[in-house]
Formats: structure tokens, sequence, C-alpha cells
């Protein structure tokens, strides 16, 4: 069995290139896998593809914000594409106004069912979110029961940064309170899931299996944040 326990976040993320498509979980910070996107930051690649819930912020943290801001993402894939304080204006915002940036506007539903449609090997689906807007045009429409639906495609990746609770050495997974947020379904929808976990790493064995929220055979490396890590 390959060894998915890495001892530093940097090591994890080496090899990602240029151009890839990467998922980030949390929800409004909450979950948010802070310590591989800053190691992501160290690393400098560009041309990033994001998948989030949101796009940052700038409240001084680490998140999908920052990436944006050293343009190190290209194309952002979200359920947000304004900023919810109209009297502050995050990086994604001002180069997406100036046009340095790309944007997919992706209601907050279709997005978790896109990537759980990629997860579970789902060719696609039905959704009346969007129907007949702007969201909805260039995809095919077809009416149910007497109502608009839309079509859409599942959303795959080639890594995944996961923020979770508990691991194994197997790469199983638990995760506590809100971090069962777009952690999970991210987790199992991406060619390569790194993983960062808050309080340790057991023996295979150790974890409950009825209480395993992600099993191993979809995570690929697991790094632990130590106790006085930045971003802890």
């Amino acid at each position: 069995m390959a060894n998915k326990i890495y001892a530093g976040f940097d090591q994890a993320v080496a090899d990602i290139p240029h151009g890839a498509t990467v998922m980030f979980g949390g929800f409004g910070g909450v979950g948010a896998p802070q310590n591989l996107m800053a190691a992501l930051l160290s690393l400098g690649v560009n041309g990033i593809t994001g998948i989030s819930n949101e796009h940052g912020g700038t409240d001084g943290r680490i998140d999908v914000g920052t990436l944006i801001e050293a343009r190190q993402i290209s194309k952002m894939i979200c359920s947000f594409t304004s900023d919810p304080h109209p009297s502050r204006v995050t990086p994604f915002v001002q180069l997406y106004n100036d046009g340095l940036i790309e944007a997919e506007l992706v209601p907050m539903g279709t997005l978790a069912e896109r990537i759980r449609a990629a997860a579970f090997g789902i060719g696609g689906f039905y959704t009346p979110t969007a129907a007949g807007t702007e969201a909805a045009e260039g995809k095919e429409q077809r009416e149910f029961h007497g109502r608009l639906h839309v079509f859409e495609f599942p959303l795959p990746a080639d890594y995944a940064f996961i923020r979770a609770w508990k691991a194994d050495t197997m790469g199983n997974l638990q995760f506590r309170l809100a971090l069962r947020n777009f952690n999970p379904i991210m987790a199992m929808a991406a060619k390569t899931t790194i993983v960062e976990v808050e309080t340790a790493i057991v023996d295979a064995g150790e974890l409950d299996p009825d209480h395993i929220h992600v099993p191993g055979i979809y995570v690929d490396r697991v790094v632990h944040i130590p106790a006085d890590g930045v971003w802890a």
C-alpha cells in the first residue's frame, strides 16, 4: 500500500502543475484548507481553475482570495461572483471588473450536485434551478411535470484540497460539525485528494467503521496540522 502520510504541506502540493483544476473545500472560511492553500501560494503555479463555494475575502486570512490576488487563479467556478459587502471590493471583484479573471456562476445547490455527480460517476442531471435565466443560456432545457429544467454536467477536478478533523494512515476521514460542508463531496470528486488534518492521524483500524465519512480509497495524501501551526 502506498504511503499516504506526508511530512509537510509543501511536499504534498509539490507536483501540482500550471493550469490544474483545484477544488477548495470550506464554506465562508469554515473548514477551509488554509495550510494547503498557503503551500500552493508558495509554490507559485498559475493558470489554475478554482472550484469553491466562494471567491474569498479581505479579512487577512489565507483563502481562495489570496490565490486570486496573487494572480495564480485564472478562472473561478463558484456560487458567488459578487461581494456580499458592497462597501468593500475583493481581489476577485476587482480583477473580474478589469477583465483579468474568468468566472462561472453556479447556484450553490447545483454546484454541490455537480461535484457529487463527478464523485459518483453520474453523467449529468436536470434541475429547475436557473431555468429561464441567463445562467441557463447555451444549456439543454426540458420540461418535466410542467416545470422547465436545466441539464447540468458533472464537475470534476485534478486536485481537491480538503480539511478534516481526524484521519487514519489509510486515508479514512472523519469530519466534525461544519467541516462537513463541501469537503466530503470534493474529496470524492478529484483525481488527487490532499487532506490537512486537525487533530490526529491514527493507525488503521482505530476509527469506528460506522463513523467514517470519506473512505480512504478517495484520499491520496494526508498531512497533520502541527499544534503550533499558523493555521492550526
